[in-house]
């Protein structure tokens, strides 16, 4: 897969891929007249639960590792800070706050983040992983429906990265904290536990970018070295 993400969190545009024999592939679609492709889409649609789908099945070309290929990827995460709480239409998928949220503050704060930088201060550790990363867009913005939406993309994200990168930044939203207060905790480096890494329901992977076929082999290769910052 392109993403692992905690429990409770979303996935509208998941990649995987799967190593298929040949001779099977050409088997799926049995007596029908579908391609392998299209009759698969079909047969997980009959097997998987209600809350998983399948959009669309195709060969990889060669190189392509759903993991490893991805340039970057592209979260939203959605927060309501009306006084009736979370639109119940929507209770799956946004976060309720309660107290009121500025938005420009936010959208400010966010944008110091964003950079080849050390993220130690929003990852959880682990043993032999660097948490160098580079974030290649963070902001916020306020929808028409009255909805705060962050758009978070990079390369790569280590574990709790984007939801304590919420948390952050929902601190300066709602007044206690500085504008400037994330960039100095990601300039210590270090777990600050000012820090809410929240809740994963709010939490949604939109999208995975790949390169062209012809630089996919690089870019796996690229993405498995060891980051390191200049």
């Amino acid at each position: 897969m392109a993403g692992r993400t905690d429990a409770g969190v979303h996935a509208s545009g998941q990649v995987a891929h799967v190593d298929v024999p040949q001779a099977a592939w050409a088997l799926v679609p049995g007596r029908s007249g579908r391609s392998p492709a299209q009759a698969l889409v079909r047969r997980l649609r009959g097997v998987l639960p209600s809350d998983v789908r399948v959009h669309a099945a195709a060969p990889a070309p060669p190189g392509f590792d759903a993991r490893f290929g991805a340039l970057r990827r592209r979260y939203a995460y959605r927060v309501s800070d009306d006084p009736a709480g979370v639109p119940p239409l929507r209770r799956f998928d946004v976060l309720h706050h309660r107290r009121p949220l500025d938005a420009a503050a936010m959208d400010l704060a966010a944008r110091s983040l964003v950079g080849l930088r050390e993220f130690a201060a929003f990852c959880k550790p682990r043993e032999g992983a660097t948490t160098v990363r580079t974030l290649l867009a963070y902001s916020w913005a306020r929808t028409p429906d009255g909805l705060l939406v962050a758009d978070v993309q990079a390369d790569a994200f280590c574990h709790s990265m984007v939801r304590a990168l919420v948390g952050a930044v929902l601190a300066v939203g709602d007044g206690r904290r500085d504008v400037d207060w994330p960039r100095l905790v990601q300039d210590a480096a270090v777990r600050d536990p000012g820090v809410a890494v929240v809740g994963p329901q709010g939490l949604t992977l939109e999208e995975v970018v790949y390169p062209a076929d012809a630089d996919l082999a690089a870019r796996a290769a690229q993405a498995r070295a060891v980051r390191t910052l200049p």
